[in-house]
């Protein structure tokens, strides 16, 4: 086979690249995911104040998951999984919620009501052609935006040191690290090339981790103390079935198949030049769905495609599944070796804010985004403005909701997240869309201009990988 054969085959679904060819395309997208995958694991655990044994196996799930669901995206079976080229990890969207849940009734009841959402999400996945036209981006734009916003005050708390009752909270040297990590990170992503640009965090974390051990002191005994080699540990936690936790994860999980919808959309028009199909849309939610269930039994915190990867992908048109498959291969053995999630332990809680304020910016800007893809009329900027307002303002003041029913004040003053995500939902089937508020044919979405696909371009392409 021709050299000009070979190169076709990354980008075509079904190709059979060599490992040459594959693995630095797999490579690209491990160090896009990888910060973001063992972050939210080591957050809950922080803010739960679990041991330093539970952190490390709570990464170790992460990794693990992510890999098993990265697999069943690529290879459907019985129709969970969507079929296509996507990286999946743990969801920063779901850490507000996992925080609150965490934070009022445990560990255990975040498993517990996992499962739930995961069977949830299933039942979304088997109606989505019907109920898609309930998510335009009004509603999935606001929700966006909310868990944004709701994640900057866990990125200043880390930056300040990770604890507020800690007498150090606030010290000028873990504002310096942060900074420092975040003048990286960004410098990597606004003015780095290749390789450099999308593993712009994790350059930023390594340079911060460096600063960390001359002005912080960063205790490695626990890495000398962990083993090579371990299985993930089953029903560690336990479950723990608490309504209010219930409610919340379930909406969660209906507010993150939204954002699926998204990204496999983005995947397919940018991958593919086509719009995503109803089988499609629907297999990668039920997918996450099932893997949530498995998750919630091995300790893996719920997953969702990685946006930095679907820019990969729409960037490079490269979809072969081969290349995909070694992504989930690598993400799979580093998920079996517990060194390195007591290495991912280490970091210190300035560096971790530092690096994903970035994120959290970008989710905000996202859900911006999305909003302003429809005409701001007044019905869009009321809906969009009341939402937020009683979504953060509940949020600000829980008090508030001092005289309703426990229940009521668990899920309504717990995350601004799934408030946002009822009146957002609520107002938009209340007081339809006009004729002022819609795009001319809004329901005929076009491929955008820079993801058309270019045979010259796509030639040239080929002959210089």
């Amino acid at each position: 086979m021709s050299q000009r054969s070979l190169n076709n085959e990354l980008f075509r679904l079904n190709g059979n690249p060599t490992l040459g060819q594959a693995f630095p395309q797999a490579l690209q997208h491990v160090l896009a995911m990888l910060i973001g995958n063992i972050t939210p694991p080591i957050i809950i655990a922080n803010a739960i104040g679990l041991p330093e044994a539970d952190k490390i196996l709570l990464t170790q799930a992460a990794m693990i998951i992510g890999g098993l669901t990265t697999l069943l995206q690529l290879y459907p079976v019985f129709g969970f999984g969507m079929g296509l080229p996507n990286v999946m990890g743990v969801a920063f969207a779901y850490v507000p919620v996992l925080l609150t849940i965490g934070k009022t009734w445990g560990i255990e009841a975040i498993f517990g009501a996992q499962i739930f959402g995961g069977l949830a999400s299933i039942l979304i996945g088997l109606f989505i052609g019907k109920i898609r036209k309930f998510f335009p981006p009004i509603v999935s734009g606001t929700v966006v935006l909310a868990i944004g916003l709701s994640l900057y005050g866990t990125a200043i708390n880390y930056i300040a040191g990770g604890s507020v009752q800690a007498e150090d909270f606030g010290l000028p040297k873990y504002w310096l690290v942060a900074v420092i990590t975040l003048i990286v990170t960004l410098t990597c992503n606004l003015r780095g090339k290749g390789y450099i640009r999308i593993s712009g965090m994790l350059i930023g974390i390594l340079s911060g981790y460096v600063v960390s051990v001359f002005l912080l002191g960063i205790n490695f005994g626990k890495i000398g103390s962990a083993s090579w080699f371990a299985v993930p540990s089953i029903m560690k936690w336990g479950l723990e079935f608490n309504p209010g936790a219930i409610v919340l994860m379930i909406l969660m999980y209906i507010v993150q198949a939204v954002q699926t919808i998204g990204d496999v959309s983005s995947t397919t028009i940018g991958g593919f030049g086509r719009q995503a199909k109803d089988s499609e849309l629907g297999g990668g939610i039920k997918g996450q769905g099932l893997m949530g269930i498995i998750g919630a039994i091995m300790g893996g915190l719920p997953t969702d495609p990685y946006s930095q990867n679907v820019g990969l992908i729409v960037t490079t048109k490269v979809v072969a599944k081969k290349v995909f498959t070694v992504v989930a291969a690598v993400i799979l053995i580093a998920g079996f070796i517990p060194k390195f999630g007591a290495v991912m332990t280490t970091i210190p809680y300035p560096v971790l804010g530092g690096a994903t304020i970035t994120v959290f910016a970008a989710i905000t800007m996202s859900g911006i985004q999305l909003i302003t893809e429809q005409p701001m009329t007044y019905r869009n900027k009321m809906i969009v403005g009341i939402a937020l307002a009683i979504g953060m303002g509940l949020y600000m003041q829980p008090k508030s909701l001092q005289f309703f029913p426990q229940l009521v004040r668990d899920i309504m003053g717990g995350s601004p997240i799934v408030v946002c995500f009822l009146i957002a939902f609520t107002l938009n089937i209340l007081f339809p869309a006009g004729a002022e508020d819609r795009e001319p044919e809004e329901d005929l979405v076009p491929i955008p201009e820079a993801f058309a696909i270019d045979d010259e371009a796509m030639e040239t392409r080929e002959e210089t990988v």
